[in-house]
């Protein structure tokens, strides 16, 4: 990140640089204190890899994979979800000033609940290993996934 943040501690005001190799942590003049959640040595790691389906990039099929069959059972190719890494690296798309944007220190743990009905097994567990890899351990309480009646074997 690049810039400056100004923030007012009591009744002295400091000003420190926004540096990726920081460690950001501030008291708002709310009195909370709040500080960068970011995992920049992940994010240069994703940005390194390189494959199919890495980055969110299409998934380039040859004539005897292309099966349109495939989409009418989960909404999309399961061939192509198979065979694309279960740890895949994303774009940020965010917008750029939430980039920059820091937050409370202590934030509350949560529970995630992901219902899924007649789900494809590799994006159930891509999505798992999404949540484990870009949340930080003291925010998850646990993992709930609701099978919503689904017909197909289960875990």
């Amino acid at each position: 990140m690049v810039g400056t943040a100004v923030v007012s501690a009591g009744t002295a005001v400091k000003s420190f640089s926004l540096g990726t190799s920081e460690a950001q942590l501030c008291t708002w003049t709310d009195g909370l204190r709040r500080k960068d959640w970011h995992d920049y040595e992940t994010i240069q790691r994703d940005a390194l890899r390189s494959g199919k389906g890495e980055h969110g990039k299409p998934y380039p099929l040859n004539e005897e994979d292309q099966d349109d069959t495939v989409y009418r059972e989960n909404g999309f190719n399961i061939f192509v979800s198979n065979n694309i890494a279960l740890e895949r690296s994303l774009p940020d798309i965010r917008h750029p000033n939430c980039k920059h944007k820091l937050y409370l220190e202590k934030l509350p743990n949560t529970s995630i609940i992901i219902p899924f009905h007649n789900e494809g097994w590799t994006s159930l567990l891509r999505t798992l290993r999404s949540v484990i890899n870009r949340t930080p351990d003291s925010l998850i309480e646990e993992i709930i996934f609701v099978d919503d009646f689904s017909d197909r074997g289960r875990f």
